[in-house]
C-alpha cells in the first residue's frame, strides 16, 4: 500500500521511511479551547481554561525551531480562541507549510476569510447530517445550525481545501449514503466517515457507486476497510512510530497523539525542549497493544503508518 495515495497527507511513505526523534517535525494539534457552541452527542471534549497565548506561542516556536511542517489548531471550538489569527501568522511566519483548523463549521464568513488571509489554508469540518432537522439534533439542538454549517463548508469549499469528517452514530448511521451525497454536493476536497468512540469498531458497507466514492480517497481507503471487514479502530502494532515526529499539545503536556488525550490518557511529558527525547523513550518502552486506548482506538490508517514504518526499518 502506498500511504502516499490514500489522502492523508501528513502521512507518507517518505516520512516512514525517514521518521526518528531527530528528524523533521511533520505535525503539530494543538488545543486551543475546551469551550464549544455546539454539544455534539458523540463529542469527547477536553476540559480545562483556554491555553495562554504565551504559552501557545512558545509551543509553536519549540515546533518551529524542528523544521515543522503542518500545524493544526483544534478544540473544542477553535474560532472562540481570541488570539487564532495571531497563531496562526505567527506559524505562517516560522515557516510552517500547511495550517490547518478543525472546525464546526459554526463561525461567521467575515471570521473564516480572517483565518484564510492570515495562511490558515486546510479545514476539517464536522458534517453527520444531510438535512437540517437531523443536522441541529447533531449540533446538540442549536437551532438553524445546519444551515450555517452547509452554507460555510460550499463557499469554503470553493476557495481553500475542506475535507469533512462524518462520525457515525446509531442515530445517523442508517443516512451514510445520503450525508456523502451531500457532502459531494458542497464541493468538498475529500470525505472522513468514522464510527464514533463509543459506537464499536466496524460499519456496514455503504450503498453509493464506486465512482463517487473513489472520487475521494480517504472515502476510498475507509471504504474498502469496511467491506472487507477491517476495524477502523484498534488493533495497532506493539511500537508507535507516529509520536517521534508528530505532537499533540494542550496547556503545558504533550501527548501521543489528538485520539490519546480524548480518551483521557496520560501525557507524555512537559512542553518544554526535551519532548522529542521524551517520545523516543515512549516509542521505545511503550507496548500499544496492552494500552486500553491505543488498543480500542487506534485509527486504521495510522496501523498503516506504523507498518509501513516498521517495515522499513526492518530492511534498513
Amino acid at each position: 500500500m502506498n500511504l502516499s495515495r490514500i489522502g492523508f497527507y501528513t502521512l507518507t511513505d517518505d516520512r516512514a521511511r525517514n521518521a526518528t526523534s531527530t528528524s523533521q517535525m511533520m505535525r503539530g494539534e494543538l488545543i486551543l479551547s475546551s469551550r464549544c457552541n455546539f454539544k455534539c452527542p458523540y463529542c469527547r471534549s477536553v476540559g480545562g481554561p483556554d491555553i495562554d497565548i504565551e504559552k501557545a506561542k512558545e509551543i509553536i516556536n519549540l515546533w518551529a525551531d524542528e523544521g515543522l511542517k503542518n500545524i493544526r489548531f483544534s478544540g473544542g471550538e477553535p474560532t472562540l480562541y481570541s488570539g487564532l489569527n495571531e497563531l496562526v501568522e505567527l506559524a505562517r511566519l516560522r515557516g510552517v507549510e500547511r495550517v490547518a483548523l478543525s472546525t464546526n463549521g459554526s463561525a461567521s464568513e467575515e471570521q473564516y476569510q480572517s483565518l484564510i488571509d492570515s495562511g490558515v489554508d486546510d479545514f476539517s469540518i464536522s458534517l453527520d447530517a444531510c438535512c437540517a432537522e437531523d443536522g441541529d439534533k447533531m449540533a446538540g439542538g442549536r437551532k438553524g445550525a445546519f444551515g450555517v454549517v452547509a452554507e460555510n463548508i460550499r463557499w469554503l469549499s470553493a476557495v481553500s481545501y475542506v475535507t469533512v469528517g462524518v462520525v457515525l452514530t446509531v442515530a445517523n448511521a442508517g443516512k451514510t449514503e445520503q450525508i456523502i451525497k451531500f457532502a459531494d454536493s458542497l464541493g468538498v476536497s475529500d470525505i472522513r466517515v468514522i464510527p464514533a468512540a463509543q459506537e464499536g469498531q466496524t460499519l456496514p458497507t455503504i450503498s453509493v457507486s464506486d465512482e463517487l466514492i473513489n472520487k475521494y480517497p480517504i472515502l476510498a481507503y475507509r471504504e474498502n476497510n469496511f467491506r472487507t471487514g477491517r476495524k477502523v479502530r484498534g488493533g495497532p502494532t506493539r511500537r508507535c512510530a507516529i509520536v517521534l515526529d508528530d505532537m499533540a499539545a494542550m496547556g503545558d503536556n504533550h501527548y501521543p497523539c489528538i485520539i490519546y488525550m480524548r480518551e483521557g490518557g496520560q501525557p507524555i511529558g512537559k512542553i518544554g525542549t526535551g519532548m522529542r527525547q521524551e517520545r523516543q523513550r515512549w516509542h521505545e518502552t511503550h507496548d500499544c497493544t496492552q494500552d486500553m486506548i491505543c488498543a480500542g482506538n487506534c485509527l486504521d490508517v495510522c496501523v498503516d503508518y506504523n507498518t509501513k514504518h516498521e517495515s522499513f526499518n526492518q530492511r534498513n
